[in-house]
């Protein structure tokens, strides 16, 4: 059973820095892509990043060189390092992967930047 479980949100100030993890099971982690989303309160939920199986990156031009993804297969887990954080950062992030044809989705984690 594919669960996707996110960690690592919080309350920060502007300029800040979280990092988010997206612990991934029940699949072939290393053979999958996996997405960043995020839900701002009344906003429609948009990409943020993307890492393929391979390790191509994709970013949304609105965090370009300020986040960073990652995955490391050893521990199946993906990473999102976020710095230089803006209230309009501010949202639940969730990572995605769609396996088999099928889309997983965590239950996302909060992050609040103040300023």
């Amino acid at each position: 059973q594919v669960h996707l479980v996110e960690s690592g949100g919080g309350l920060v100030q502007a300029g800040g820095s979280l990092r988010l993890s997206c612990a991934a099971s029940g699949f072939a982690f290393m053979n999958y892509g996996i997405r960043w989303y995020r839900q701002a309160p009344g906003k429609e939920r948009e990409l943020v990043a993307i890492i393929s199986a391979s390790g191509g990156i994709t970013y949304v031009d609105s965090v370009k060189g300020r986040f960073t993804i990652s995955r490391d297969n050893a521990k199946n887990t993906v990473y999102l390092h976020m710095n230089s954080l803006k209230p309009d950062d501010t949202a639940v992030y969730y990572c995605r992967a769609l396996v088999t044809s099928q889309l997983y989705w965590g239950q996302g984690t909060q992050v609040t930047v103040s300023s």
